[in-house]
């Protein structure tokens, strides 16, 4: 799902520096009450394990790819704030050290997946908890974390044509079939992995 460089004009990853910028500062005051000694080492263990899920990629055409993400299990349990933070620092660090998406296109990966992905599931969790059992809000919340960054990241990609041509060729009929349609079976993986994760953080949590 990441996003390298050179795939995105400027006409887009300008401005989106700006703008990702500026959430982010705004992020870290909504959260810096929320990091203490109980909770920083779960936040951590969470971001961990986002790193490797999104290291585990299977490539797609056009030079992007298909993975998990762990946002959903952040943004629920600790907030969406903190699920973009933490998610955004995590595709930071694997552009700079890794060359895993990239510093251009670093805003796109962190809105699309961080930002987008943390308060999709956040909210779907809060809108579901009180109509479907609580696993299920969780199962679905991940998985449609999933689907909308990838639709996102599809859209960024797809409109690069009508900015300029010479970054990416393909258009929305492409990306967003050739992204969206493998992101349902890793959506379904997502699910199962937020209600693991959220239960185990929840209670280590609640027996400290």
């Amino acid at each position: 799902m990441h996003i390298p460089d050179g795939m995105i004009s400027p006409k887009m990853y300008i401005p989106l520096h700006v703008v990702n910028a500026g959430l982010l500062v705004y992020g870290f005051k909504r959260i810096k009450n929320k990091i203490d000694e109980k909770t920083l080492p779960y936040i951590a263990s969470c971001a961990a394990l986002s790193f490797v899920l999104m290291l585990l990629q299977v490539p797609l055409p056009g030079g992007t790819s298909v993975h998990g993400v762990g946002v959903a299990p952040i943004a629920i349990i600790f907030g969406p704030w903190m699920g973009f933070v933490a998610i955004s620092l995590v595709l930071l660090i694997q552009a700079i050290f890794l060359g895993v998406g990239g510093i251009t296109s670093f805003p796109v990966n962190a809105l699309c997946i961080g930002f987008l992905g943390s308060f999709t599931s956040y909210y779907i969790y809060l809108f579901l908890r009180n109509l479907l059992k609580d696993k299920v809000a969780m199962f679905l919340a991940g998985f449609f974390a999933i689907l909308v960054a990838a639709l996102f990241i599809a859209i960024s990609l797809g409109i690069q044509p009508m900015l300029s041509p010479y970054y990416f060729p393909f258009g929305l009929k492409t990306t967003i079939p050739v992204l969206l349609v493998p992101h349902i079976f890793v959506g379904i993986g997502e699910g199962i992995l937020t209600v693991l994760i959220y239960e185990f953080v929840k209670k280590g949590i609640k027996n400290e």
